[in-house]
């Protein structure tokens, strides 16, 4: 159990949390890792600190935009340079518990179901409130992810050596979601570690939180990317608005 794991993180004004990250990172307790950056046009530090972070640990890879392009664009850069047998992806204000990665790989290892996901704890900005540990389902299936994203982008973990690499949608908004169907296309279910295994930074500006703002962005997405019918896209938006609510009410 030493396979290589590759973990993708867009990068875009990160400059106050990115070490942090970092340093979650370096404390797993699985060792074989690549974390490949991807700068989307920052406009602090974050660039120099993602070259200072590079030549502290050889397994850090760092790629640089010359537009901002958004993070779909940014991960699929990851996805496509990506080397490992597995797949994961973290934010670059968010946090793992040191064994994220050994539990996952485990986890896939004993089941052989490759599309694994954890619950995970939510915290405000300086970690110093934390809020309803979101604690996920046993299994998803893909008609499950049309009704509420369970899997969190912080804690997916795929092993695409069987799945295959497979890109995000390049829309501005729900980019996650659409890689995970994608998947669910090919797989039953994805399988559900219930420990808590990682914190998500809640920030003021959360796109997640805007829910009002995402209503466009989910219907063009079921209509558009996943080409549902009008009646299946209102079936879905009212399940996804439902559970939307009653997952950010902290």
């Amino acid at each position: 159990m030493n396979e290589l794991v590759s973990i993708v993180t867009p990068v875009y004004n990160s400059e106050s949390y990115l070490k942090e990250t970092f340093e979650s990172i370096k404390k797993q307790t699985y060792s074989n890792w690549e974390w490949l950056l991807i700068d989307d046009c920052s406009q602090d530090n974050s660039r120099d600190l993602m070259k200072e972070l590079a030549l502290r640990d050889q397994r850090i890879k760092t790629f640089y935009l010359q537009e901002n392009a958004g993070p779909a664009v940014a991960r699929n850069i990851g996805i496509s340079n990506a080397q490992g047998k597995y797949l994961t992806f973290i934010d670059s204000d968010d946090l793992w518990f040191e064994d994220f990665i050994e539990k996952s790989v485990c986890t896939i290892t004993k089941t052989h179901i490759p599309f694994v996901f954890s619950s995970y704890q939510r915290k405000n900005e300086d970690l110093s409130i934390s809020f309803k540990d979101f604690i996920v389902p046993n299994q998803v299936s893909y008609t499950d992810i049309l009704k509420t994203n369970s899997i969190s982008c912080l804690t997916a973990f795929i092993d695409i050596e069987v799945l295959g690499k497979l890109k995000m949608p390049e829309v501005r908004k729900r980019q996650d979601m659409g890689l995970w169907l994608k998947y669910l296309k090919k797989i039953p279910f994805a399988y559900g570690i219930k420990e808590p295994k990682a914190i998500y930074r809640i920030r003021e500006n959360s796109l997640s939180r805007k829910k009002k703002d995402l209503i466009k962005h989910q219907w063009y997405f079921y209509r558009k990317v996943e080409n549902l019918s009008f009646i299946d896209s209102l079936y879905y938006m009212i399940h996804w608005a439902i559970h939307g609510v009653k997952k950010y009410r902290l």
